[in-house]
C-alpha cells in the first residue's frame, strides 16, 4: 500500500490550497469580537467543522470564557505564545486567533501574530481572527491624530485586504461605554492606557472609520466581480466624483465645485491631474495651491502621464467613476476648440458617466 494511504483524514498534503482568513473587525475593544468569534466557531462545530482555539484571551469576561469551554484549546508554548508547531501537527479544519495585531514575546521564532497566522494560511488551515481598527499600519498617525494616542501593535493593511472575508463587530459607543462602567470591558484599574480612547467623540470618530474599511472591502469585491465579469457600467452603489485639474486660475474653482458635489452627493472625491508636457513655473505653483487645496478638503490628488483623454477615460473606468467635472476652457479660441474635443471624447468613451463643465469665474467688468 503506497504511503499516502497512512496520512491521517486531518493531514493536508503538499497541494492543499491556501486557507482562508476572516476577520471579526471593531474600532474599539470591548464592541465584542471575540465573543462573535467564539459564536461563529460554535456554529461551523454544529456543521461538522473541526474547530480549535489558537490563541484567545477571555480578558476576566465570563460570558467569553463559557463560549471557550465547549472548545478545544491548542496549549499555548513556553513563553505564553500560540503555539504553531502544535496547530501545525494537529492540523486543524479552523483555528481561532484573538488580536491578529499582537506581538509576540522577545525571543519567539517570528515577532508577530499575523506572522504567524500567515505560516497556518500556507498550510492550508483556515483562521477565524479579530482585529481593531485602531491597529491598522496606514491609520497609525490618524489614530493618534483623533486619539492622542500612540498605538504600538500594527498589522500591515495587507493582512486585511487579503481576507477572504471581514466581519464588522458594531456597537454603539453609548452602549460601549455602558459596558466600560460596568466592569465589562476591563476589570477595574487595567489597561489605563486606552482610557483616553473611551470618550465618545473619540469612539464616534473610530467608528466611523471601521465602517469605513469594512465599507471599502465591499468595494473592492465589487470591483474585482465586475472586472471578473467583463462590466464596465458603474453600479449606483456609491457616487464617485472625479475632477480634472489643469492648472489655471479657475482651477480652485473647479476643486471647490467637486467636493461640494461630493459633499451632496455623499460620495468619494478624487482629484486628477494628466501631465502632457514639462509645466511652467507659473503652471507648477497653479498645481501646487490646487493639491494642497484638495488636501485641506480631504480630496486624494492623482498624477497620471500622457494623453488626457486616454488617461482620464482609463482612470474613470477603472474606478467606477459616477461624475466628472471639467473646467471651462480658458479664453484662446484654440484652447475652445481642444476642450470641445476632449469633452466629446470623454462623452464617447463614458457613456454611463455624468460629465460636467464647471463655468469660470466672471471677470469683474473693467472701470472706465
Amino acid at each position: 500500500m503506497p504511503d499516502s494511504a497512512h496520512t491521517s483524514p486531518g493531514k493536508a498534503d503538499l497541494k492543499s490550497p491556501r486557507g482562508a482568513l476572516k476577520i471579526f473587525l471593531g474600532y474599539a475593544p470591548g464592541v465584542g469580537k471575540t465573543f462573535q468569534m467564539l459564536e461563529e466557531a460554535h456554529r461551523r462545530k454544529r456543521r461538522g467543522q473541526d474547530v480549535v482555539i489558537g490563541v484567545i484571551d477571555p480578558k476576566d469576561r465570563d460570558e467569553t470564557r463559557e463560549e471557550i469551554a465547549s472548545l478545544e484549546v491548542i496549549p499555548l508554548n513556553a513563553k505564553g505564545e500560540m503555539n504553531v508547531p502544535e496547530i501545525l501537527k494537529r492540523h486543524p479544519g479552523v483555528v481561532l486567533i484573538d488580536d491578529i495585531h499582537h506581538t509576540n514575546a522577545s525571543g519567539s521564532e517570528r515577532p508577530k501574530r499575523w506572522q504567524d497566522v500567515e505560516i497556518l494560511l500556507c498550510e492550508g488551515i483556515n483562521v477565524l481572527a479579530t482585529l481593531g481598527v485602531t491597529n491598522l499600519e496606514s491609520l497609525n498617525a490618524h489614530i493618534r491624530d483623533i486619539t492622542g494616542l500612540t498605538i504600538p501593535d500594527t498589522v500591515p493593511d495587507q493582512i486585511l485586504h487579503s481576507a477572504e472575508e471581514i466581519e464588522l463587530v458594531d456597537l454603539t459607543p453609548r452602549a460601549l461605554l455602558n459596558r466600560l462602567d460596568r466592569g465589562a470591558v476591563f476589570k477595574k484599574g487595567t489597561e489605563p492606557e486606552l482610557l483616553p480612547l473611551y470618550r465618545e467623540g473619540n469612539l464616534n470618530a473610530l467608528r466611523e472609520i471601521a465602517m469605513r474599511e469594512a465599507a471599502g472591502r465591499v468595494d473592492e469585491d465589487l470591483f474585482a466581480y465586475r472586472k471578473n465579469k467583463n462590466i464596465e457600467k458603474p453600479w449606483a452603489t456609491n457616487d464617485r466624483v472625479m475632477i480634472c485639474i489643469a492648472p489655471n486660475r479657475n482651477s480652485l474653482r473647479l476643486i471647490r465645485k467637486g467636493w461640494r458635489v461630493g459633499q451632496r452627493l455623499r460620495g468619494e472625491v478624487v482629484a486628477v491631474h494628466v501631465e502632457e508636457s514639462n509645466l511652467s513655473e507659473q503652471e507648477a505653483k497653479i498645481l501646487k495651491d490646487d493639491f494642497a487645496l484638495a488636501e485641506r478638503l480631504g480630496i486624494k490628488t492623482v498624477t497620471l502621464r500622457g494623453n488626457v483623454a486616454a488617461q482620464l477615460i482609463k482612470y474613470a473606468k477603472d474606478n467606477s467613476v459616477t461624475q466628472l467635472l471639467l473646467g471651462h476652457p480658458e479664453r484662446t479660441k484654440m484652447q475652445e476648440v481642444l476642450r470641445a474635443n476632449l469633452v466629446s471624447e470623454l462623452a464617447r468613451a463614458l457613456r454611463t458617466v455624468d460629465i460636467t463643465l464647471v463655468a469660470a469665474e466672471v471677470e469683474a467688468p473693467a472701470k472706465h
